[in-house]
């Protein structure tokens, strides 16, 4: 081999042997490359943190209506995700310096990061496809969108796993720590086939999902700085341990955005719209809750006439109403026999209860 040569940015040497490390880090891993996955994540992520808690608190409520809504929901959730992964599977192939579906050319393999890239799109792609098949064919098992959706997560660990052979220390190490989210998510996905619908399971996949959209973003902003900073020392162990512990502070965040997703929804869900708190006043408590005999009250005398027992009307709520609430609800006929009864009492020095 007498020299090398430059071709289209790749380096080819003469004796046909090529550096497909050096090609495939200067040309096909860039700041967007990551920043486009990351959002992707992050979309779907911010969503499940607030579609599961409302199908956890509102699945009680089993009428024909909202099963409707839902599924008509998981058909669009499934379409979009669809649309993400076919976006990310163009840009990936036809961006200016993209393979452009050629794979092999002229004795050597064509920007295989960017071929991998467009393989995890398509596993995704695959599995919008069968979550809409799962809600409009009544024949599809159940549990099917649960564990291709399981494959296509451990297809991304896979992928990523031999993506970063070769590289220098930070950016094999930041890469794989990014494997703990995708084959948790797996693993989650996993269980959800056997254990549908269980709330503690989804919150974990959708913490996990939202850690790998902002590592993504990570990742770009450690390896390829956006707005022209400092380059990081690929190569100190300082900066290793600094991203270990970043990752650590993510995956805090992401609990927490799963942790306020699901306050703000149980939240609302608590709260009487108002056209309702007018219509029906607030009475599931007591009906939840009925009042405790009358001896068990520790009621004074005068608020408990013998022989009328509770008057109609009466809110029985743990305090009694005061006398002036309870004259304005009292029919006439009552208020004849307590006036009957006040003056009976007053007479008489003796307790009528006794």
């Amino acid at each position: 081999c007498q020299g090398e040569k430059k071709r289209r940015n790749e380096i080819i040497f003469c004796c046909g042997i090529r550096s497909s490390w050096e090609v495939s880090w200067d040309l096909m891993a860039n700041f967007k490359g990551h920043a486009l996955p990351g959002s992707f994540f992050l979309i779907v992520g911010l969503w499940w943190s607030v579609k599961h808690p409302l199908k956890y608190f509102y699945q009680k409520e089993k009428s024909s209506q909202l099963i409707h809504h839902y599924q008509r929901l998981e058909i669009i959730e499934a379409a979009i995700r669809t649309l993400f992964s076919v976006i990310g599977i163009l840009a990936e192939q036809f961006v200016p310096d993209g393979p452009h579906l050629h794979l092999y050319h002229e004795d050597h393999w064509v920007k295989l990061m960017n071929w991998q890239h467009s393989t995890m799109y398509l596993f995704f792609a695959v599995s919008g496809v069968v979550d809409m098949l799962t809600y409009l064919i009544s024949h599809v098992p159940l549990g099917l969108d649960r564990l291709v959706m399981a494959l296509a997560a451990f297809n991304e660990g896979f992928l990523f796993y031999y993506h970063v052979h070769n590289r220098p220390p930070l950016d094999q190490h930041i890469h794989s720590l990014l494997l703990y989210a995708v084959f948790g998510g797996a693993l989650s996905l996993s269980v959800e086939v056997v254990l549908r619908d269980n709330i503690v399971l989804e919150l974990f996949r959708t913490s996990l999902l939202l850690l790998q959209a902002t590592w993504f973003w990570q990742i770009g902003f450690v390896l390829f700085p956006p707005f022209g900073g400092p380059e990081w020392d690929q190569n100190s162990h300082d900066n290793i341990m600094f991203v270990t512990m970043c990752f650590s502070w993510h995956f805090l965040a992401a609990l927490c955005i799963v942790a306020a997703s699901y306050s703000l929804v149980y939240w609302l869900h608590l709260s009487p719209s108002p056209t309702s708190s007018l219509r029906q006043p607030s009475t599931t408590r007591q009906e939840l809750h009925p009042a405790p005999p009358l001896h068990l009250c520790n009621l004074s005398p005068r608020f408990s006439p013998p022989g009328l027992g509770w008057p109609p009307g009466l809110i029985r709520t743990r305090h009694f109403p005061t006398g002036r609430q309870q004259r304005e609800r009292l029919t006439n006929n009552q208020k004849t026999a307590l006036i009957s009864w006040f003056f009976l009492t007053s007479t008489q020095d003796a307790d009528p209860l006794s």
